[in-house]
């Protein structure tokens, strides 16, 4: 089953605004999401970019434990472990840090894609916050009712 995730800051497959990268003022992107099904207890989502230059693709947001009748997230979210508005929990990124790292490829490096995965668990996690995105995954296993993806890009030149 999939649902449907959708960005006021940018159409699927184009580039990711500038203010909502590491180049400009760092904040994440208003998301939107529709088609969550009957029995999920809990949202997820993770942003990451598999064009970095390593082995895995390099993590900029975890955010879980989101409720299941939120229809999206604003721009903008705070780099707080916790949330009460919209309630939600933040891991740490690639980066090192909480919350939300924007597009920042190395320079001359082309255009890379970043992957908005937003998933719809059938059970509560009760991860504390700060979860890398291995963690995370770890505990959503055999747990997905649904999921849906969103692509944006950004080349830094």
């Amino acid at each position: 089953m999939s649902m449907t995730i959708t960005s006021t800051a940018f159409k699927p497959g184009t580039q990711i605004p500038k203010e909502n990268t590491g180049e400009g003022k760092d904040v994440s992107p208003a998301l939107n999401w529709s088609g969550v099904p009957q029995g999920t207890k809990e949202l997820a989502l993770i942003c990451d970019d598999p064009d970095a230059p390593r082995p895995s693709p390099w993590v900029h947001w975890v955010i879980y434990g989101m409720a299941p009748d939120l229809a999206g997230l604003p721009d903008g979210i705070p780099a707080r472990e916790t949330l009460t508005d919209p309630k939600a929990v933040q891991g740490t990124n690639d980066f090192g840090k909480i919350g939300y790292g924007g597009p920042m490829p190395p320079k001359g490096h082309g255009k890379h894609r970043y992957f908005f995965k937003l998933y719809a668990l059938d059970t509560n996690l009760s991860l504390g916050p700060k979860a890398t995105k291995q963690k995370l995954l770890d505990a959503m296993k055999g747990h997905i009712l649904a999921q849906g993806e969103l692509i944006g890009t950004y080349e830094r030149k």
